[in-house]
């Protein structure tokens, strides 16, 4: 599928802005199943200067200032992406295995998913998490079909209610309470797994505007789940099925601190209003 995908992120500040320095992740990422042919980011007011790196986990990183006065500051990405549907993944490994394997780092590609067993800022390991994991988790049972077990008790018996959380909310309580919006249902999909030493990503994006998924119209997030002998496959439990190419991969890192579309600090202003429109369609 080809898409147009086009986020837009308006600032507007009670009192001026003396000046601000931001950093936007909203690059799609250039990936076997997904090409990048065009993208661009725009800034009004014209910024002093915009620069682009990659950040640790290889995401695509642009940071801008402005120096001049202004009350209302919009920046706007826009990409051309090209997604190509995955081949089906199949494996008979068991969890056990799947675990050991990561602890042992019996290869490059288990050594380097293994940094993904931590806790992180946003999803720490406790003992109510585990809980919740083992009642999936049975002995002996093949790590493809558990977490897709896991994928689908998190959309079967979470709420998805976007008043009932903010970014901040800790992860214990979004358990307790079992309900939130995408990023509370990847951070809990994450800490499940990582409580059972288990490698899994955050990932950030969007899904195809006008298609009946939660998420749509906004950014959206989703779990990537490491197994040994195929790699990393996609998981959204918002919407209970493995990501295909209705789904537009922006960045992946530990938890949503380390692929924040949008942050930055400012000079002034006092309090803001934020609001972000994201359309994803088809070219």
């Amino acid at each position: 599928m080809l898409y147009e995908v086009t986020h837009t992120t308006h600032f507007s500040y009670e009192a001026p802005v003396s000046q601000c320095l931001n950093e936007v992740r909203l690059t799609p990422r250039a990936l076997l199943t997904q090409l990048v042919p065009k993208t661009s980011i725009t800034v009004d007011p014209a910024p002093a200067f915009l620069h682009h790196r990659k950040d640790y986990f290889g995401n695509d990183v642009s940071v801008f200032a402005v120096f001049e006065k202004h009350d209302k500051l919009t920046a706007t990405a826009q990409s051309t992406v090209e997604v190509k549907p995955e081949a089906e993944a199949v494996s008979l490994m068991s969890w056990e295995s799947a675990r050991d394997a990561l602890h042992a780092q019996a290869d490059d590609a288990c050594l380097e998913a293994s940094e993904f067993v931590y806790n992180s800022p946003y999803v720490p390991i406790f003992s109510e998490m585990a809980k919740f994991a083992r009642k999936t988790f049975d002995p002996g049972a093949p790590l493809l079909d558990v977490v897709k077990e896991l994928n689908h008790r998190i959309h079967k018996e979470f709420l998805y209610d976007q008043k009932s959380t903010s970014i901040d909310s800790p992860l214990p309580e979004v358990l307790r309470k079992k309900r939130g919006v995408c990023q509370d249902f990847a951070h809990v999909m994450i800490g499940a797994l990582r409580s059972l030493r288990l490698s899994a990503r955050y990932v950030s994006g969007y899904v195809r505007s006008g298609a009946k998924f939660q998420g749509a119209q906004a950014s959206h997030a989703w779990v990537s789940v490491f197994i040994p002998g195929i790699g990393w496959v996609d998981f959204d439990p918002t919407n209970n099925l493995m990501v295909s190419d209705s789904h537009v991969t922006l960045a992946w890192g530990r938890d949503y601190g380390d692929v924040t579309p949008v942050k930055g600090v400012t000079l002034g202003g006092g309090g803001q209003v934020v609001a972000v429109e994201v359309y994803v369609k088809p070219a």
